[in-house]
This record gives structure tokens, sequence and C-alpha cells, in this order.
């Protein structure tokens, strides 16, 4: 088995600051691209920020600038820094890790459960 336990969420004022992290446990071969995605009420998830084993890195232009994603590969832990948070950033965040489990394994998307950003004055 393998789980996704995201941290770090809550409620925040316009241009707060949060820090999530996401660390993945169990058995674990590799991993191999881990990302933030986020869904708000009402509309579809879609992606925050992503960032490969070696550590290249994507983000949604709506965050470009003010979100920071990073990873410890030795804690199987990605962070994500939020800075300059807007009310409309306030949603479901849940992390992402595609990994294999076995070195003959396939590759597969596993999820965690989300944590709720909420930012609001």
């Amino acid at each position: 088995q393998v789980q996704l336990a995201e941290s770090g969420g809550g409620l925040v004022q316009p241009g707060g600051s949060l820090r999530l992290s996401c660390a993945a446990s169990g058995s674990i071969f590799t991993i191999y691209a881990m990302g933030w995605y986020r869904q708000a009420p009402g509309k579809q998830r879609e992606l925050v920020a992503t960032i490969s084993s070696g550590g290249s890195t994507n983000y949604a232009d709506s965050v470009k600038g003010r979100f920071t994603i990073s990873r410890d590969n030795a804690k199987n832990t990605v962070y994500l820094q939020m800075n300059s948070l807007k009310p409309e950033d306030t949603a479901v965040y849940s992390c992402n890790a595609d990994l294999k489990r076995f070195q003959l394994g396939v590759r597969k998307d596993y999820w965690g459960q989300g944590t709720q950003v909420t930012v609001s004055s």
C-alpha cells in the first residue's frame, strides 16, 4: 500500500502565506513526478504545480511568482509554499505522486485525500 498524507492547510487572510506538505509512505521503489492540484467548489480540478525527480518545475499561470514547489527525495515529501494568497486560491489542495511500488512494477498515480485552504478576511 501507498499513502500520501497532506498537512498545512487552513484559514489565512488575503496576502498571507501557507506551506503545504505531502509525505508518501508505504511500499515505494521510486517516485517520478510529484505535484499539487486544487479543486474549488463547483469547478474542475486543476494543476497547481509539478516537480520532477530531478527538480524541474511547472506552474499554473495563476500561481507563477507566488507559489513555489519543492521536494525532499530522501523523505518522499513534496512541499508547496504559497505566498500572497488571494481569495481565488481557496480550494481543496491534493498532492499527487507518479511512482513505482516495485522495480518491475508499473508506474501509477497516487493521490492524497486533500487539505482545505481558505483565503478570507
